[in-house]
């Protein structure tokens, strides 16, 4: 009776924790911090916080009355990815790609720290390679097309078209206008090649008292949503979790309030969609 007892009860235990890491990724973040190591992996940090104030201060500081406060240096989690693509008919791209873990978009380019938008959505609405088929006809387009281009360029049966629209539709992913069907997006970017044209070196850094943004993203959740975009031909060969290093910067106003902007402490510019729940 006694083993039966503790046999349900590792049950539970089992399924209560494969729930918990799977759809609570701050839970399964503080348990990989708590066994990790005593260093991570992170671009590198290329601009001081004091040299981005002193070349913003004009920006920052309307005048006298405002002034900064300390700064604060934070890591932003990203998905490093291995992987190859088909480039054209007769040869295959291979390259890396960084896939953001906290705000679900690809950087395109490190050095402008240049990034998708769209993703996010698709994230958030499962969208598999059906829906992307879809999706991605209409960004070839410029984000919109009527229902006779999108059949000729699909080549499907009618009933297959309309099932895979609808599926669209009901994740809000697409809309219609009459007869004209686009992404339910302002200024869609889900176009690029499968690769980040990255241009620095990542280094390592101690663990502890590094402040670590939580990720808001589980690896298999990028891999999935890249895999549904890219087609059968794209292939990860190996991930790995890198970190990206983002400097907050603060402003003390006169009337007490407090202004925060992020800067990105690899190019010193500063961060105009920062990521989600940076703080």
């Amino acid at each position: 009776m006694r083993r039966i007892s503790l046999l349900i009860f590792m049950c539970i235990l089992g399924l209560g924790g494969y729930w918990a890491w799977n759809f609570f990724p701050s839970v399964s973040a503080k348990i990989e911090d708590f066994f990790t190591a005593d260093t991570f992996q992170t671009l590198e940090v290329r601009y001081t916080a004091d040299s981005i104030m002193e070349a913003h201060r004009l920006e920052l500081l309307s005048d006298n009355a405002h002034v900064f406060l300390e700064p604060t240096l934070k890591f932003v989690p990203y998905l490093l990815m291995d992987v190859k693509y088909t480039r054209s008919h007769e040869k295959t791209g291979e390259g890396i790609i960084l896939w953001g873990l906290v705000d679900g978009e690809m950087v395109v380019n490190t050095s402008t720290w240049e990034r998708t938008h769209g993703f996010t959505d698709c994230i958030a609405a499962n969208a598999g390679r059906q829906e992307f088929k879809v999706i991605n006809a209409l960004a070839s387009r410029g984000g919109a097309w009527d229902r006779d281009g999108l059949s000729k360029f699909l080549n499907i049966e009618n009933s297959i078209l309309d099932s895979w629209i609808d599926s669209c539709r009901k994740k809000s992913l697409i809309v219609q206008t009459g007869n004209t069907y686009r992404l339910h997006l302002q200024n869609p970017r889900l176009m690029v090649i499968p690769e980040t044209k990255l241009e620095h070196w990542l280094v390592t850094k101690p663990t502890k008292k590094a402040i670590r943004v939580k990720k808001r993203y589980r690896a298999s959740q990028i891999e999935a949503i890249s895999q549904a975009a890219f087609g059968i031909d794209f292939a990860i060969r190996k991930t790995t979790e890198i970190f990206l290093p983002v400097y907050s910067i603060v402003v003390q106003n006169p009337d007490g309030t407090q202004m925060t902007s992020y800067w990105n402490a690899l190019n010193g510019k500063r961060l105009s969609a920062p990521p989600y729940e940076i703080d």
